[in-house]
């Protein structure tokens, strides 16, 4: 299944509900900092048309305030994100993970613990096999 393009706020709304689990809009607008907290009615058009994407669903109505939770798992948008950013760079890792060294994002500890993950998945594939 093909996972749905995010905007950031999107993501950002898809965030409260991986966090909080389900929520109403009003849960979800409130939960936004006071200063970059966006209108009712932004969030309202966002969360419906995260439905349209079948991103989240409606699970139960709480009197007149519908419930909302997701559908798609954070792993799969981070994916989705990830496969998108890194199209950019033809599918290279090679130029990003240059461009995070000397930006200073990068750490030892990032590239020890992303070679543990790769021997892993080089030991899981291989008993899968």
């Amino acid at each position: 299944m093909r996972h749905p393009k995010l905007s950031k706020l999107e993501m950002q709304i898809m965030e409260v509900l991986w966090s909080a689990g389900p929520s109403a809009i009003r849960e979800i607008q409130e939960s936004f900092g006071a200063k970059n907290r966006p209108a009712y009615t932004t969030v309202q058009t966002m969360v419906y048309r995260l439905e349209v994407k079948k991103a989240l669903r409606r699970s139960r109505k709480i009197g007149n305030a519908h419930i909302f939770e997701a559908v798609i798992s954070r792993d799969a948008a981070q994916r989705r994100l990830v496969d998108e950013f890194l199209s950019i760079f033809g599918g290279r890792m090679q130029p990003v993970m240059a461009q995070l060294i000397e930006a200073g994002n990068l750490t030892s500890k990032d590239v020890a613990d992303a070679e543990k993950l790769l021997q892993e998945l080089s030991i899981k594939r291989k008993k899968d096999a």
